[in-house]
This record gives structure tokens, C-alpha cells and sequence, in this order.
């Protein structure tokens, strides 16, 4: 097969429609096939030849690299050759790679008679996602069919896993062991006791800036390099991102934090909340809402400098006042606080001995940034029972540069008498120790990094629920390096960490 016929089989999003709706005029019938489709198997092709059994034109449509979130190194072939290998296929008789992370805008411009998934999905309960229910919907909605083909099942990602060079020793090692203890379905079916937890997120609101830039060259006149102005984007940041990705797993989030009068950013922060979180906004006159602007080299997406916009004063002792009456009337009704503390004024001493005196189980991060270094330390806080804190930040609040980790963990666990600590150390993965269960090494489970911002907010935010929630803690450990992971490939807090693509991201892992 040429190139040009290869080019002339695989289609653009926004073509498919056409090309069926002549089809339908042809009185033939459509059947469509979707997936990631990253090593074509003697499994893909004999799903493919069963499905082209119940029509006259077979059209594939493949995820696109952007939205594959199923594993370290995935997709392990881009889209390009993925949509080339497909079309090489003579059963096949048209391609479409799709800009989203599922199939359900595509059946609608399909519109197939039928749509064809292969034997995995024969038992709908055994799809921990719930994908499988929703394509259903999908396709009975616009009048076709869901069909499952009955040939022999190959695992695509058991293959990678198994054959192709995708994870270290130390994350083969851990995965092959993990594996034995637990499956994706007993970890979805764990997640579900985080569903109906009554959580209460607290910390400082943040506006994440990208401003994107050309470098030019030196100026004629200073030492500095010049910039061209290319776009920007803003992000809800902060423990606004925090609030959510609880929401994603938590079915009653709350949010109390503060925003500032002199540019609250309110609506657009309002417009970026997950709508079911009940959000609790106070106000400081003194301050704008703080906002973290970020000039970053469009060609590498390295970050050049930042600067920022706040007032970390304290806040005055009139908000205190209103804060503490919402907290002493409140933070018992809810069943977990997280905190989110990036030292810019919101969450005092007072506000402090408040929360660690009423809250049933207390979840805490406190973060150093170049605003705070030495000063916002997770030892201002007298208790806390899950801890979650960066390497570094753990050696200033221990004030030792040098001692092993696992020396400062422990003794960190024991002046905050916490159930649980966890440290997270980038690419080294966690360590983590818990009364129960003693030390745990989780190794890091990403290998692309587009962003690491943040990604610690997001382990944090999904691990302080697992723990809450009575999940063993190696598995806490585990979701939370597998959310840091997914986490690293989205452009600060573009978008949140879903349940559903964490449970197909678990799903790969463990398929060993």
C-alpha cells in the first residue's frame, strides 16, 4: 500500500460525518471500532475482522497521544504511526485520530449501526471505569448497537509491559510485587468508600499565569535577554486545584479559603470550581487574590522567571474572627479536613489550634516557595493525622541537610504523632511510613514530564481521601504515586486528575 494510500484512508475528525452520511445514502452499513491501539496484536486484527462481520464499512478511530493515560512511556508509538498501521490493514477502510480522551463525541459523528468492542468487555462489571456503560449509552442513543466480538483475547498492555523496555528494574520490581496484593477492580472497589466522606478542603487560593515567550536575542542596550509576547493562560491553582481533584473522587467537597479585594479574579475562579463543590470565599481588603505569573520559553516549556502578586501579611483580626465562627460551628460535621498551607497570610496560629482541636481526621501539606523558605513549616502545626510533604520541605522543618530520609520521616512521625507521613521526592517516587505498616518505597511511576506543577497538590489531594477513607496504606501510597504520574503531563492545572483515567492508568500498570 502507498503513502498517498495510506493518507487517503486515514480521515480528519470533522470529514468522518460526510464520508458516512454518503455512506447511509449507500444504504451500507457502519461499524466503528475505538481505541488507543498502541501495538496492533493478532488479537486487534481478529476483533477487527469479527466486527467488519456485521456491516459493510469499518471505521477505527484512535485516541490521540495528548489523551493516552494508560502507564509510563504511553503511547509507545504516536498517533502518526499508530494512525498508519491501521490504515496499512485491508479490513479497515477508514481512520480517525480523536483530540479527546473518549469515544463519545466521535459515535455522535460516526453515527454507526454498529459499534464493536472486543471480549475484555464482555462482562460490563469487570470495566472498573465504567467506559464500557457509557459507550453503550452513547451509541443506543443515536440509534445503533453495541456488539462484543468473540474472538481471543491479547492484552496490548500486558505485551508492553511484558516485552518492551517501558519500566525500570525498580518499577518492575514494585509492580510485579504490587500486583500480587491487589487488581485495579479491588482498588476501584476501595476507592468507592471515598464517595460519600463529608471533606472540607482549607488553604491559600492561587491564580497560576503562563505567559508564553519567544527568546530573541541579548538587548543592544542591557544585559538581559529580549522576549517575544506569543499567548497566555491562567489556571485555577492552589488549593483551588486541590478542592478539584478531591471532587473527582468525593462526592461532598467543601472549599474555604480567601481571596482578595483589590482583584479577586472571582469569577473566574468560580468559573473553573467543579460545580459541586460548596465554596466558602472570605475577603481581605488589603490584597488582591495572590497570582503566580509565570514566563515560560515557548519552544522547551522552560519556565525563564516568575513573579508574583500578594500580600502575605496575616490576614486582619477581623477575618480571623469570621474564619474561626465558620470553622468552630462547622469542622466537626465533616469527616475530613484537608489543608493546603502556602504560608501567604490565610491560616494563622489561632486558626491553627482551632482546626487540629475539632477536626475528626486532619490531613495536612504546608509548602515552602521562595516567598516563605524557612518560615512556613509543617512543624507550626502541633498534630496532624496524614501528613504529606515534599523532601525538602521535611529537611528545613527538621533543620538536618544531610541524615538518611527515613531517619527524618520517622522522627518527624513521632513529634506530629501522625498516622501516616508521606514524602515525596519527584523522580526517587515517596517514601512513607505509618504506624501500622511501617516504611513503604514507591517508586516513581512517570517517565515523560511536561509539567511538574502541580503534581505534588495532586498526590496530595487524592492520597489524603485513600487514607480518610481506611484504604490499606501501601495502596495510598501507590494511587498517590500514580496521580503524581499523570499529574507531570499536564501543563500546571490545565485540567484535574480524573477517576476514571487514574483507574485505566491503574488498570495498565498492574497488567503484568
Amino acid at each position: 500500500m502507498t503513502n498517498q494510500d495510506l493518507e487517503e484512508k486515514i480521515k480528519d475528525f470533522d470529514q468522518i460525518a460526510g464520508i458516512t452520511d454518503s455512506l447511509r445514502q449507500q444504504n451500507k452499513k457502519i461499524v466503528h471500532c475505538h481505541g488507543v491501539f498502541d501495538l496492533v496484536h493478532p488479537g486487534h486484527i481478529k476483533h477487527f475482522q469479527s466486527a467488519k462481520k456485521f456491516g459493510d464499512v469499518l471505521i477505527v478511530s484512535l485516541t490521540a497521544d495528548e489523551f493516552v493515560k494508560r502507564g509510563p512511556g504511553r503511547p509507545i508509538f504516536n498517533q502518526i504511526i499508530r494512525a498508519e498501521t491501521l490504515a496499512a490493514l485491508s479490513v479497515i477502510d477508514f481512520v480517525v485520530v480523536v483530540n479527546e480522551a473518549t469515544a463519545e463525541n466521535i459515535i455522535k459523528q460516526v453515527r454507526p449501526n454498529f459499534y464493536a468492542k472486543g471480549p475484555d468487555y464482555k462482562e460490563k462489571s469487570k470495566d472498573v471505569t465504567g467506559q464500557i456503560s457509557e459507550d453503550e449509552k452513547n451509541i443506543t442513543a443515536i440509534g445503533g448497537k453495541l456488539v462484543i466480538t468473540d474472538d481471543q483475547s491479547f492484552s496490548s498492555s500486558k505485551l508492553i509491559n511484558n516485552y518492551l523496555d517501558v519500566y525500570s528494574p525498580e518499577q518492575r520490581i514494585f509492580l510485579r510485587d504490587f500486583s500480587q496484593r491487589y487488581t485495579a477492580a479491588i482498588i476501584s472497589d476501595e476507592m468507592k468508600k471515598i464517595d460519600n466522606l463529608r471533606i472540607l478542603v482549607i488553604g491559600d487560593a492561587i491564580i497560576d499565569e503562563y505567559h508564553y515567550c519567544q527568546p530573541l536575542n541579548k538587548s543592544g542596550k542591557e544585559p538581559i535577554i529580549t522576549n517575544k509576547y506569543l499567548s497566555e493562560e491562567s489556571f485555577a491553582g492552589g488549593v483551588l486545584a486541590t478542592a478539584n481533584h478531591v471532587s473527582n473522587i468525593c462526592n461532598n467537597v467543601s472549599l474555604l479559603t480567601i481571596l482578595g479585594r483589590l482583584n479577586s479574579r472571582e469569577q473566574f475562579i468560580r468559573e473553573r470550581m467543579h460545580p459541586e463543590i460548596k465554596l466558602n470565599f472570605f475577603y481581605r481588603e488589603d490584597a488582591e487574590t495572590t497570582t503566580k505569573r509565570r514566563y515560560i520559553s515557548d519552544a522547551h516549556n522552560r519556565k525563564l522567571f516568575e513573579i508574583c502578586f500578594f500580600n502575605d501579611n496575616p490576614i486582619s483580626e477581623k477575618i480571623e474572627s469570621d474564619v474561626a465562627s465558620y470553622l468552630v460551628t462547622n469542622a466537626k460535621s465533616f469527616d475530613l479536613i484537608i489543608i493546603n498551607d502556602f504560608g501567604h497570610g490565610f491560616i494563622t496560629p489561632n486558626l491553627i489550634n482551632i482546626i487540629c482541636n475539632t477536626a475528626k481526621k486532619l490531613a495536612l501539606n504546608v509548602q515552602t516557595n521562595s516567598a516563605n523558605t524557612g518560615f512556613n513549616l509543617i512543624t507550626k502545626y502541633p498534630h496532624a493525622d496524614m501528613i504529606c510533604i515534599d523532601e525538602m520541605e521535611l529537611r528545613y522543618a527538621t533543620h538536618d541537610r544531610f541524615s538518611n530520609l527515613s531517619k527524618l520521616v520517622s522522627q518527624t512521625q513521632s513529634t506530629m504523632n501522625c498516622e501516616m507521613l508521606l514524602a515525596t521526592r519527584g523522580p526517587k517516587g515517596s517514601l512513607s511510613f505509618s504506624k501500622k505498616h511501617g516504611f513503604m518505597e514507591t517508586p516513581a511511576l512517570a517517565t515523560n514530564v511536561v509539567d511538574p506543577v502541580g503534581a505534588g497538590d495532586a498526590f496530595f489531594a487524592f492520597a489524603a481521601p485513600c487514607y480518610a477513607a481506611g484504604l490499606p496504606h501501601d495502596m495510598v501510597a501507590f494511587i498517590g504515586n500514580a496521580v503524581g504520574a499523570m499529574a507531570v503531563q499536564i501543563v500546571g492545572n490545565r485540567e484535574t486528575v480524573k477517576k476514571i483515567d487514574l483507574l485505566k492508568f491503574i488498570t495498565r500498570l498492574l497488567n503484568q
